[in-house]
Parts: C-alpha cells; structure tokens; sequence
C-alpha cells in the first residue's frame, strides 16, 4: 500500500542525492540480494560509502536488509552472515494536492465484484488501452508501463507489477487486467511473443513467450 505524504517526500529527498539515487537504481535492477561490497565495486566507490547509502535508502524503505552467508557454506567455519539488500516493495506516491487513484482503482475493483462492471468489459477496455500504448513498439512500452521486462530462461519475465497494490484486493481480476492490457501491447506492436499467465513469487502473473 502506498505510504502517507509525508513518507512519500521524504523517500523523495533521500533519491535526490544522484549517489544514492544511483545506488537505488543498481539494487533495483540487480537480480537477487546484493551486498556493499558489490555495490562499492559497481560504483567505484568506498566500502563505507557504499554502506552509507545503503543504510539510508533501508532506513526509508526504499531496500529491504537481508542477512547471507555469500560464500554459500553453512556450519562452523562458514563465517558470518553478511547484510544485504534487495529493493523493496513498499510502494511511495505523491500528489499535491492529494488525489486517491487507488482508491478510484479499489471502487473498479469493487464493482466488479458486486455484478456492476463485467470482467469481459474490464478486460476489453484494459485491451484497448493496450493497444494504444502498444504502438511505440512492445518493449518501450512495458517499460513506460512499470513492467521492468527481463529474459530469463527463454522468457520475458516482469519483475514488477503495476498493479501490485490491487493484488490483495483481488488476485484474480488483477491478473486478469494484467495479461489484457498486455495482450493489447502484443497486438499493436506485432511482436511474436505471446503472454500467459503464470502466477510466481518475485514477478507479475503475466510473461511473454515465443512459442
């Protein structure tokens, strides 16, 4: 759920440092846990910098803190657990004035629920907003969308949903709204992959294939 105004602005004020910035985008990209040491040698730059950094984008929940035995050994001798960080899911939104759009998607969502909007009406127009977006090519458009695409294992993965808040509203219709407006995506651009849904942690239910 996104956090309160001043939560937001104040996440805000952390990212504009370009340092961390820049070491909030390398977490956030990175594919698992990653620890100070790797991110000071990514960003050539001191151990106890690249902790600083770190520390103060967990302390606004930007990151979440993992302990994790890097070399991989467990038991005596194994050494100690080291502190790593992976990006969070916490989500931060800021509107001046304040505006609820969530609150607007919770209403869809309920109406959906209560008979008063059709999970095929949903779908078809989730579609056709697909489909416009789709036209500047698939993969700019995941990307403009908040999909973060990656391939993995002959796929496309989504590391993001853009859609996460509403998914313990209801799962189902979300990863409905997810894979239509995609499809819509897929029909404009003409890309041969094809989504599907597929439901696993750390990923949107939807992913793209060739065959």
């Amino acid at each position: 759920m996104p956090e309160s105004t001043a939560d937001s602005l104040s996440v805000i004020g952390a990212l504009s440092d370009p340092t961390r910035r820049a070491v909030y985008e390398f977490v956030r990209h990175a594919p698992g846990a990653v620890s100070r040491d790797q991110v000071a040698g990514e960003m050539q730059m001191a151990r106890q910098t690249a902790a600083y950094h770190l520390d103060r984008l967990a302390d606004e929940g930007l990151v979440d803190v993992e302990f994790t035995r890097l070399s991989g050994r467990s038991g005596p001798g194994a050494g100690r657990p080291a502190k790593t960080y992976r990006r969070s899911d916490r989500e931060y939104a800021v509107s001046v004035p304040a505006r609820r759009y969530l609150l607007a998607a919770r209403v869809l969502l309920e109406a959906v629920r209560a008979g008063g909007v059709a999970l095929t009406e949903l779908r078809a127009a989730a579609r056709r907003l697909g489909e416009g977006i789709g036209a500047e090519g698939l993969d700019p458009a995941l990307r403009s969308t908040g999909y973060e695409p990656v391939e993995e294992d002959g796929e496309t993965r989504f590391r993001n949903c853009p859609f996460h808040a509403l998914v313990d509203e209801d799962r189902s219709v979300t990863c409905q709204l997810n894979l239509a407006l995609v499809e819509g995506m897929v029909e404009a651009s003409g890309d041969e992959r094809r989504p599907r849904l597929q439901p696993e942690d750390g990923y949107c239910c939807v992913r793209l294939r060739t065959d």
